[in-house]
């Protein structure tokens, strides 16, 4: 894995294989926008000895349910967005096509022309 996160990574597990603190070796990583809990899972697992296979499926499950979220939302902002220059595109067409011809003849069928 490549990357800040990758790199954070690589280098956070050298140093707890080379006997550092886990605290300190993950720090890196806990800087990284977003990487706090997997930082804190990490130290966690390095000093209890506890697996992360389940805890980081569970991380992971979370963040890409977030991701869906963030996803959608800025889909359903952008379809609001796109409404108003459709809108104002087609709406004078509409008025000059459907609704103008109607009142003019109406207007001259009231003014003009109605009497017979």
């Amino acid at each position: 894995m490549g990357g800040p996160v990758g790199d954070a990574l690589a280098r956070g597990a050298a140093e707890v294989r080379l006997g550092g603190e886990p605290e300190a070796a993950w720090h890196r990583l806990a800087s990284l926008p977003g990487a706090l809990p997997l930082a804190r899972l990490l130290e966690r697992a390095d000093t209890s000895g506890l697996p992360l296979a389940t805890p980081v499926g569970r991380l992971a499950a979370e963040a890409r349910t977030e991701w869906t979220r963030a996803a959608t939302a800025r889909a359903r902002k952008a379809a609001v967005l796109i409404s108003a220059p459709v809108g104002l595109c087609f709406l004078p067409a509409f008025i000059a096509v459907g609704v103008l011809p109607v009142v003019i003849g109406l207007a001259g069928g009231v003014l003009g022309g109605g009497g017979r």
